[in-house]
């Protein structure tokens, strides 16, 4: 009832209910009504073998609970459970063993559908838990910040992270099986694994099976326990102009399925390198690397260090030196966290904890890196980042520059600003803007608290331009002035003023083992960098042998010049061999980092061996042995190492311009995919460059959508449609022709139980009516078959409205004939069917009664 009152009823009935009670109600002493509660939205009662009936009921609460939660209430003897919620309930449902009314129905759990979830209760088990979902209703418990998609994985990696994500279970679920078991997965021909991996606001990291059509998350990581928890003190916030909501959102993600390191950058400009284990540890202390990496062309007064943390506290080598032209003194010390004047410098966004971390099987803290606070400036988003375990590093960039990180020896190789790659070889005259006046720590101070951004307001012109919230990427406006990835530069000439050139920022590596410069001879490690102004730059690497000279000797890298300039920015390399075939960066495959004994030496052996890449050294002779291919936002090309010499040129677009390209793999050959943000897809042949598909598939109206659509193998792709849905989609005929196949039955039949045994004293003395339908009485297999002449009257498919239309003359009668000769001709012969069957039913029928009527005819009443 609406007054949050329970009625039950006798069903003889003697005009009064049987019982009458509020269940969330509190009972006066003295005899009056108890006080009206909400309304209650919907009961079941369900009875028991053994005891008492459960009811379960959802609203009734009392109007003093206010800001509670929407509520399920289960009511079983004496005993009354408020199950809360953490959505509106829609609807809720009782399982119970049988389907049958008047049998016990023996509940044994509830599903109950919320807006935004679908919960299932164990009512067999004590305190009423939950059972866990098998499968993802939603994508995210936060929003999903970036995601990347990788298919054809090695066929192990699915298996280790289910094996490490199942014993993350929580505690507090029911220990039964999930009792819904509805539908079957279809069976696709894909044989091959993929798997979806999503960055969170928060900072958890989410591995999902995307195999076939199903999404099942099979592990889960926090990254945020590297760090210290945010202490919001009034103080601390009143020196914080804009605190960032999500300090730890995740914004890049770098993996090697093979070896299985992963590493990811956080919006605090942090990065973390993760190694996978399948056994737990506890580390002492988390190893930290601090990087200085602000470079303005006006203003290297100090220079720029890339400092270790723990027991390394040296200065970096290979680090990048002030440059001849800027003299004068520092006008703030480099190495003080807060010099005199309130500037915050050399100070990171994020405190990494000091206190022991313990480590689950799965992915474990390897490294952190973070970029300092350089001269009162935050530093820089970091926009792109690539990871070879081969290598044993990590490289990231920002719109000031790059920093190599071994993170082996646990030490940063290189430090360079933008300008500085170009040595004396910078296609573009940067003139020195005007120098920057001394900052007033006027008005508010720029400080932030620990685990926190905020934007730096100091009244400097200079510092105001090039300041940059750090805020979540989903929120990001086309800031033409600032962001500089390929969505929010300005379209214009003004692309190459003096002021863009100042800042170029990088936009993608690539590992490699290709000729470092040209006319080379032999094959090197080397890292490919593009850069916002179409530029592709080579540095070679210099890599000691594999073991323990690996952990000793230090790892060189020497810039070796440019390789070549396209129109826009540079998005995507990768390299192929003198076949056409795609050469993948080398790679480790994975070994047990914390093992013990016999498998240390195993593992020892394994770091031994360093994969090489599969391109051909030994095929010297041929004119050209490799071609680099390269796209950017405007265009793509092919080059031949190590001539260096284009063959093959193509302009993806005039008007538009492309916002992710992936050099993917299918199964006739190699391809560029390309998503514009006019809304169209293309692919061009390898290496020809020619245009195999053009589809105007979807006009750019959402950021989320250009930050994270992705290519992958196989002609699969995704993008993140809204903040809960993923969208997959395949430019491949293959996969669109096993479409049906690969789609999963939804219900599948299942046999009905049998109803309960009726007694014949209930039967025969009145145990509640019971339906019979015509079929039951007269049917054939309750009667018999009808004799051949018993008529059975066939309705019509045309009542009165037929009848008005016959009567409407002879042409309309024509004119319907001619529209349904078709529907009648197919008709005919199921009539003809139904006819003799019901002549049949009628023959048997008039048999049975003629049979009955001889025996019956000279019987008594009496005599029965």
């Amino acid at each position: 009832h609406s007054d949050g009152t329970l009625t039950i009823w006798n069903i003889k009935g003697q005009g009064k209910p049987f019982q009458t009670i509020t269940p969330h109600g509190k009972q006066p002493k003295d005899g009056k009504k108890p006080e009206p509660c909400k309304p209650i939205l919907k009961v079941e009662y369900k009875t028991t073998r053994l005891g008492d009936p459960f009811m379960i009921l959802s609203g009734g609460l009392s109007y003093d609970t206010v800001g509670r939660r929407p509520c399920l209430t289960v009511m079983h003897g004496k005993s009354t459970a408020v199950l809360e919620m953490d959505y509106p309930i829609v609807d809720f449902l009782t399982l119970c063993e049988t389907p049958y009314p008047n049998d016990f129905q023996e509940p044994y759990a509830v599903v109950v559908l919320l807006e935004k979830d679908l919960v299932v209760i164990d009512l067999a088990q004590n305190g009423y838990p939950i059972f866990e979902n098998p499968y993802p209703l939603t994508i995210h418990e936060s929003p999903v910040t970036c995601c990347e998609y990788y298919a054809d994985c090695p066929v192990d990696l699915i298996p280790a992270l289910y094996s490490v994500g199942s014993r993350q279970k929580r505690q507090g679920y029911s220990k039964k099986e999930w009792p819904i078991s509805g539908g079957n997965w279809g069976l696709g021909t894909q044989s091959y694994p993929e798997i979806i991996i999503t960055g969170h606001a928060d900072g958890t990291v989410k591995f999902w099976d995307a195999s076939a059509i199903m999404l099942q998350v099979l592990y889960k990581l926090k990254t945020a326990k590297v760090f210290e928890k945010s202490r919001n003190n009034k103080e601390e916030k009143q020196n914080t102009e804009i605190v960032d909501e999500d300090p730890f959102a995740i914004q890049i993600m770098a993996w090697c399925p093979e070896s299985r390191m992963l590493c990811v950058a956080g919006v605090s400009a942090n990065l973390i390198i993760y190694r996978f284990s399948k056994q737990e540890i506890t580390t002492e202390v988390v190893q930290l690397l601090e990087v200085r990496l602000q470079y303005e062309v006006n203003d290297m007064e100090s220079p720029p260090e890339g400092g270790g943390g723990g027991d390394r506290d040296l200065p970096t080598p290979g680090a990048a030196s002030p440059s001849p032209q800027t003299t004068g003194p520092p006008t703030h010390p480099s190495n003080s966290s807060n010099s005199s004047d309130g500037v915050r410098d050399n100070v990171p966004c994020l405190k990494v904890r000091s206190t022991p971390l313990k480590q689950s099987p799965g992915y474990q803290v390897e490294l952190v890196v973070q970029l300092v606070w350089v001269s009162g400036e935050p530093p820089q988003q970091i926009t792109s980042l690539a990871l070879n375990s081969s290598y044993g590093l990590i490289v990231f960039g920002n719109s000031t520059g790059l920093a190599v990180v071994d993170y082996l020896q646990k030490t940063v190789l290189l430090n360079l600003g933008t300008v500085e790659l170009y040595g004396s070889n910078d296609p573009y005259q940067r003139q020195p803007r005007s120098p920057r006046k001394t900052r007033q720590p006027s008005g508010g101070l720029c400080d932030i608290n620990e685990g926190s951004a905020s934007e730096d307001r100091c009244k400097s012109p200079t510092s105001a331009k090039m300041s940059r919230k750090l805020s979540l990427p989903t929120e990001l406006k086309p800031d033409l002035d600032h962001r500089d990835n390929s969505f929010s530069r300005s379209r214009s000439s003004s692309v190459t003023s003096i002021d863009k050139e100042a800042r170029e920022a990088i936009t993608s590596f690539h590992f490699c083992e290709t000729f470092a410069r040209k006319g080379d001879s032999t094959i090197t490690p080397c890292l490919y960098v593009g850069t916002s102004l179409g530029t592709v730059l080579a540095l070679a690497l210099n890599l000691p042998p594999a073991g323990e000279q690996r952990l000793l000797q230090p790892v060189i890298v020497l810039p070796s010049g440019t390789l070549g300039r396209l129109k826009g920015s540079i998005l995507r390399m990768a390299f192929l061999d003198n076949t056409g075939t795609f050469l993948p960066p080398a790679f480790e495959l994975w070994y047990e980092p914390n093992a013990v004994g016999a498998d240390s030496e195993e593992r020892d052996k394994a770091r031994k061996r360093r994969p090489v890449s599969v391109s051909p050294s030994t095929s010297q002779e041929l004119q050209e042995s490799q071609y680099a291919v390269v796209c950017s936002e405007k265009q793509a090309k092919v080059i031949a190492l190590p001539s260096q010499n284009c063959i093959f040129k193509h302009s993806i677009t005039e008007t538009s311009f492309v916002l992710r390209a992936d050099v993917v793999q299918m199964n006739i050959g190699n391809c560029v995919a390309c998503f514009c943000a006019n809304g169209h897809i293309m692919t061009l042949s390898l290496p020809g460059l020619r245009p195999l598909l053009d589809v105007n598939y979807l006009p750019l109206t959402d950021m989320r959508i250009a930050r994270t659509f992705c290519f992958t193998n196989l002609g699969q792709a995704m993008y993140l449609t809204s903040p809960t849905e993923i969208q997959r989609i395949t430019y491949s005929q293959e996969t669109c022709e096993n479409l049906q196949e690969m789609l999963g039955e939804l219900f599948t039949p299942v046999e009905t139980p049998e109803a309960p045994n009726r007694g014949f004293f209930k039967g025969l003395f009145g145990g509640g009516a019971t339906s019979l339908d015509r079929e039951e009485l007269f049917g054939e297999t309750q009667a018999g078959k009808a004799s051949r002449g018993l008529a059975q009257h066939i309705p019509g498919p045309q009542g009165l409205e037929g009848m008005k239309g016959a009567a409407s003359g002879v042409v309309a009668d024509l004119a319907r004939a001619r529209i349904a000769l078709d529907e009648r001709g197919q008709k005919l012969g199921e009539l003809d069917e139904r006819t003799a069957a019901m002549l049949a039913s009628a023959d048997s029928f008039g048999k049975h009664a003629h049979d009955m009527m001889l025996k019956c005819k000279d019987k008594k009443w009496y005599q029965f």
